[in-house]
């Protein structure tokens, strides 16, 4: 017998709590290039662990590639760049089959096949493929050519071995290109789904082309893809396919974005080294201040910046000690510049950073600063910072099981959990003690000593105006950080007496 339910007598509800956002990603860069055939414009990103990942869709000799390797050979060594596809030329259609199971993979599979067919539109023209004779094929390239010979002239099939699939490509570009699912054509043997060409066998979706499109077009589509991202770079194959106007529009569009991003640029113009010149985009840079752009001077490799933004983006906030500066540090695989002091003082001018020999034998980077004069590793710190601030109160907000009153009391929560954002900056040592030296608010005035290296002030809720407060808007909370900075020069005196 059933019985009464214990229910009735003893009623227990259970409820899970909402999971808190995950911190940002402040160390994670995308390479940008234009290599067709591995990352289509669908796509777009694609995540890649290790060097070796990047050689098995680029191989070693393409710029994405050579930017890659630069990023991972630093030390320590990054845990994971994005690879971006920018359409620098207008793009074929693709078509990306399933991943084939091994059964699937062996010629046992397909020798058999005598008369295989398939349908499959290209370019807007319908492709019935027939009589496919796969009796001597002896692997899967060999069974990929005997389907691109049955496709038109400049259409092509291809096996990918990295991903156990199948990729037809089309002839066209730009908005005619187009291609379609393969299907049965209801005669001969159909191997539209025995290549994983079609919509039953879960190709992925078809990829029509695209026209050609400017860096931030590019830019602003990654943009508008993914927050996962920080830092951009580009990875041109040769150092005139981006203009200096090309590389000024992205920086504009970069220095806007919310969330922040950060852009960097390498530069092998000789006129950045002039003083006299003002012209270079260094120069140009500099001049309209921007605090999200840094660019690098590098005669020996156009993607120079991928080693800068390999060391900085190692900083792991959450640890103990983990800030840096930039300047001291190394860039392995960049060739040192040997400057002369006109030179470097050139660059310090230009806010331009490059990595270069002094007479000791040590080669360093310095200065490690935005076009705009900023540090890197301040501009990153106070990214990092607002966005830990953010996470810190949507996370209170997000996560009360009932509400936060608009009391003082409420709002000293919201206050406590600022001071808890800022504190991971002490923690980490981007915020330290020291003497405030800006206008104060609240009870700071300048010239107080920060013990804790930051203090903040929030107004009690009873003076605030009533139309605010009957917008459930809490009182700004105001905030004073002090950061730690770090040397970048020292001088020392010394008296000999005898």
């Amino acid at each position: 017998m059933p019985g009464l339910s214990a229910s009735d007598v003893v009623n227990v509800t259970v409820t899970l709590t909402p999971i808190a956002i995950p911190l940002r990603n402040f160390g994670a860069l995308v390479i940008v290039g234009s290599t067709e055939g591995v990352i289509d414009v669908t796509q777009r990103l694609r995540p890649y662990a290790t060097i070796n990942d990047v050689a098995a869709d680029f191989g070693t000799t393409a710029p994405e590639y050579l930017a890659a390797n630069l990023f991972f050979e630093q030390s320590p060594q990054p845990a994971f760049c994005y690879i971006g596809r920018w359409a620098q030329s207008a793009t074929h259609a693709w078509l990306h089959g399933a991943v084939l199971p091994p059964s699937s993979q062996v010629m046992s599979f397909w020798n058999p096949v005598t008369t295989g067919s398939m349908a499959i539109t290209i370019d807007g023209v319908i492709r019935n493929l027939s009589g496919l004779n796969f009796a001597s094929a002896v692997n899967m390239n060999g069974v990929a050519s005997i389907i691109q010979a049955a496709l038109p002239v400049g259409c092509t099939c291809t096996w990918s071995q990295s991903y156990q699939r199948f990729d037809v490509r089309g002839s066209a570009t730009g908005t005619a290109a187009t291609i379609s699912y393969a299907s049965a054509t209801g005669s001969g043997t159909d191997i539209s789904t025995r290549t994983g060409l079609s919509q039953a066998a879960q190709a992925s979706v078809p990829v029509n082309g695209i026209p050609t499109e400017t860096p931030l077009a590019c830019v602003q589509t990654l943009t508008s893809m993914s927050n996962d991202w920080y830092g951009i770079m580009f990875a041109p194959a040769n150092t005139t396919d981006i203009s200096d106007s090309n590389y000024q529009d992205v920086a504009n569009f970069i220095e806007a974005c919310n969330p922040s991003r950060f852009f960097g640029i390498t530069t092998q113009s000789p006129a950045v080294v002039d003083a006299t010149q003002s012209g270079d985009l260094a120069s140009v840079l500099q001049g309209l201040q921007f605090q999200h752009t840094a660019i690098q001077y590098s005669t020996s490799s156009p993607y120079a910046i991928a080693s800068l933004f390999g060391r900085a983006f190692t900083v792991d906030f959450t640890a103990n000690n983990s800030t840096l500066t930039l300047k001291f540090k190394t860039e392995p695989g960049i060739t040192a510049e040997y400057l002369n002091e006109n030179q470097a003082r050139a660059l310090r001018s230009k806010n331009c950073n490059s990595f270069v020999w002094y007479n000791n034998s040590i080669a360093i980077v310095q200065e490690g600063v935005m076009c705009g004069g900023y540090f890197i590793d301040e501009r990153h710190g106070v990214d990092w910072l607002q966005s830990n601030i953010s996470n810190s109160l949507w996370n209170i907000l997000y996560l009360a099981p009932t509400k936060i009153p608009q009391t003082d009391d409420g709002v000293h929560v919201l206050r406590t959990g600022v001071e808890s954002a800022i504190a991971d900056g002490v923690n980490n040592g981007l915020v330290a003690p020291g003497v405030w030296q800006a206008p104060g608010f609240g009870q700071l005035q300048q010239g107080a000593y920060l013990s804790k290296g930051f203090y903040t002030y929030v107004p009690s809720v009873n003076v605030q105006p009533e139309a605010i407060r009957a917008q459930r808007i809490a009182p700004t909370i105001q905030a004073a950080v002090k950061f730690a900075g770090a040397v970048h020069f020292a001088n020392c005196i010394v008296s000999v007496n005898r």
